[in-house]
């Protein structure tokens, strides 16, 4: 039970997904922050300074669309920053580390998981 956990541990896995988690919060606090450091203001100089700031109201309620923005744009940045700071160098570790027969043995294996699967499904409809 153990040997299976650590094997399990030790696909690495488990730890890009704990890696990935950790850079990518981290990513969107950075990314958020400058939002509201530099893109809100810009935000609301572009679209008419104190005076509007990236807002209209009808009938007295006030749309902050600004807000909406700088929310897309956050977003955008932190996508842009996860794939090149997170996806892109583990790409290059794995094409570097895990030889071209360890790529295809993985492969080869999820595919004979699905292949058992697909006739054990098979099996079941046929004697039912």
């Amino acid at each position: 039970m153990i040997k299976g956990f650590k094997e399990f541990l030790m696909r690495g896995n488990v730890v890009e997904l704990a890696v990935a988690v950790v850079m990518g919060a981290a990513m969107t606090a950075l990314v958020g922050s400058f939002g509201d450091a530099f893109l809100n203001p810009l935000i609301t100089l572009v679209t008419g300074g104190a005076e509007v700031g990236g807002s209209f109201t009808v009938n007295g309620v006030e749309f902050p669309y600004g807000v909406f923005l700088n929310g897309i744009l956050v977003f955008f940045l932190t996508s842009v920053a996860v794939y090149f700071v997170i996806v892109m160098p583990m790409n290059k570790l794995r094409e570097r580390f895990m030889s071209s027969t360890e790529e295809a043995e993985v492969v080869r294996e999820e595919q004979v998981v699905l292949l058992e699967e697909i006739r054990d499904l098979l099996r079941q409809r046929n004697q039912s």
